[in-house]
């Protein structure tokens, strides 16, 4: 009688998550205004976008900086200093 009991209430939920719309309004539903950018999706489908193309001038005034950030952040006796 358990048995059937479990059975019935699985086939309920299953039933009822079926019926409705589960994650129906899981999606964005609104227009790409940048659809055919090549900047952001570049020249063809399987091109990458111009954007990552971009190189930026090495800075190497900021290595020593972005060292100590690491440190602090990722050093093992660094709780909370």
């Amino acid at each position: 009688m358990k048995g059937l009991l479990n059975k019935g209430v699985f086939l309920l939920v299953v039933g009822l998550l079926a019926s409705c719309d589960y994650q129906k309004y899981n999606t964005i539903r609104q227009r790409d205004y940048r659809q055919g950018d090549k900047y952001v999706y570049g020249p063809g489908l399987d091109s990458p976008a111009v954007q990552t193309k971009r190189q930026y001038p090495a800075r190497p005034e900021l290595a020593d900086r972005t060292n100590k950030i690491r440190q602090k952040l990722f050093s093992q006796g660094s709780q909370g200093n």
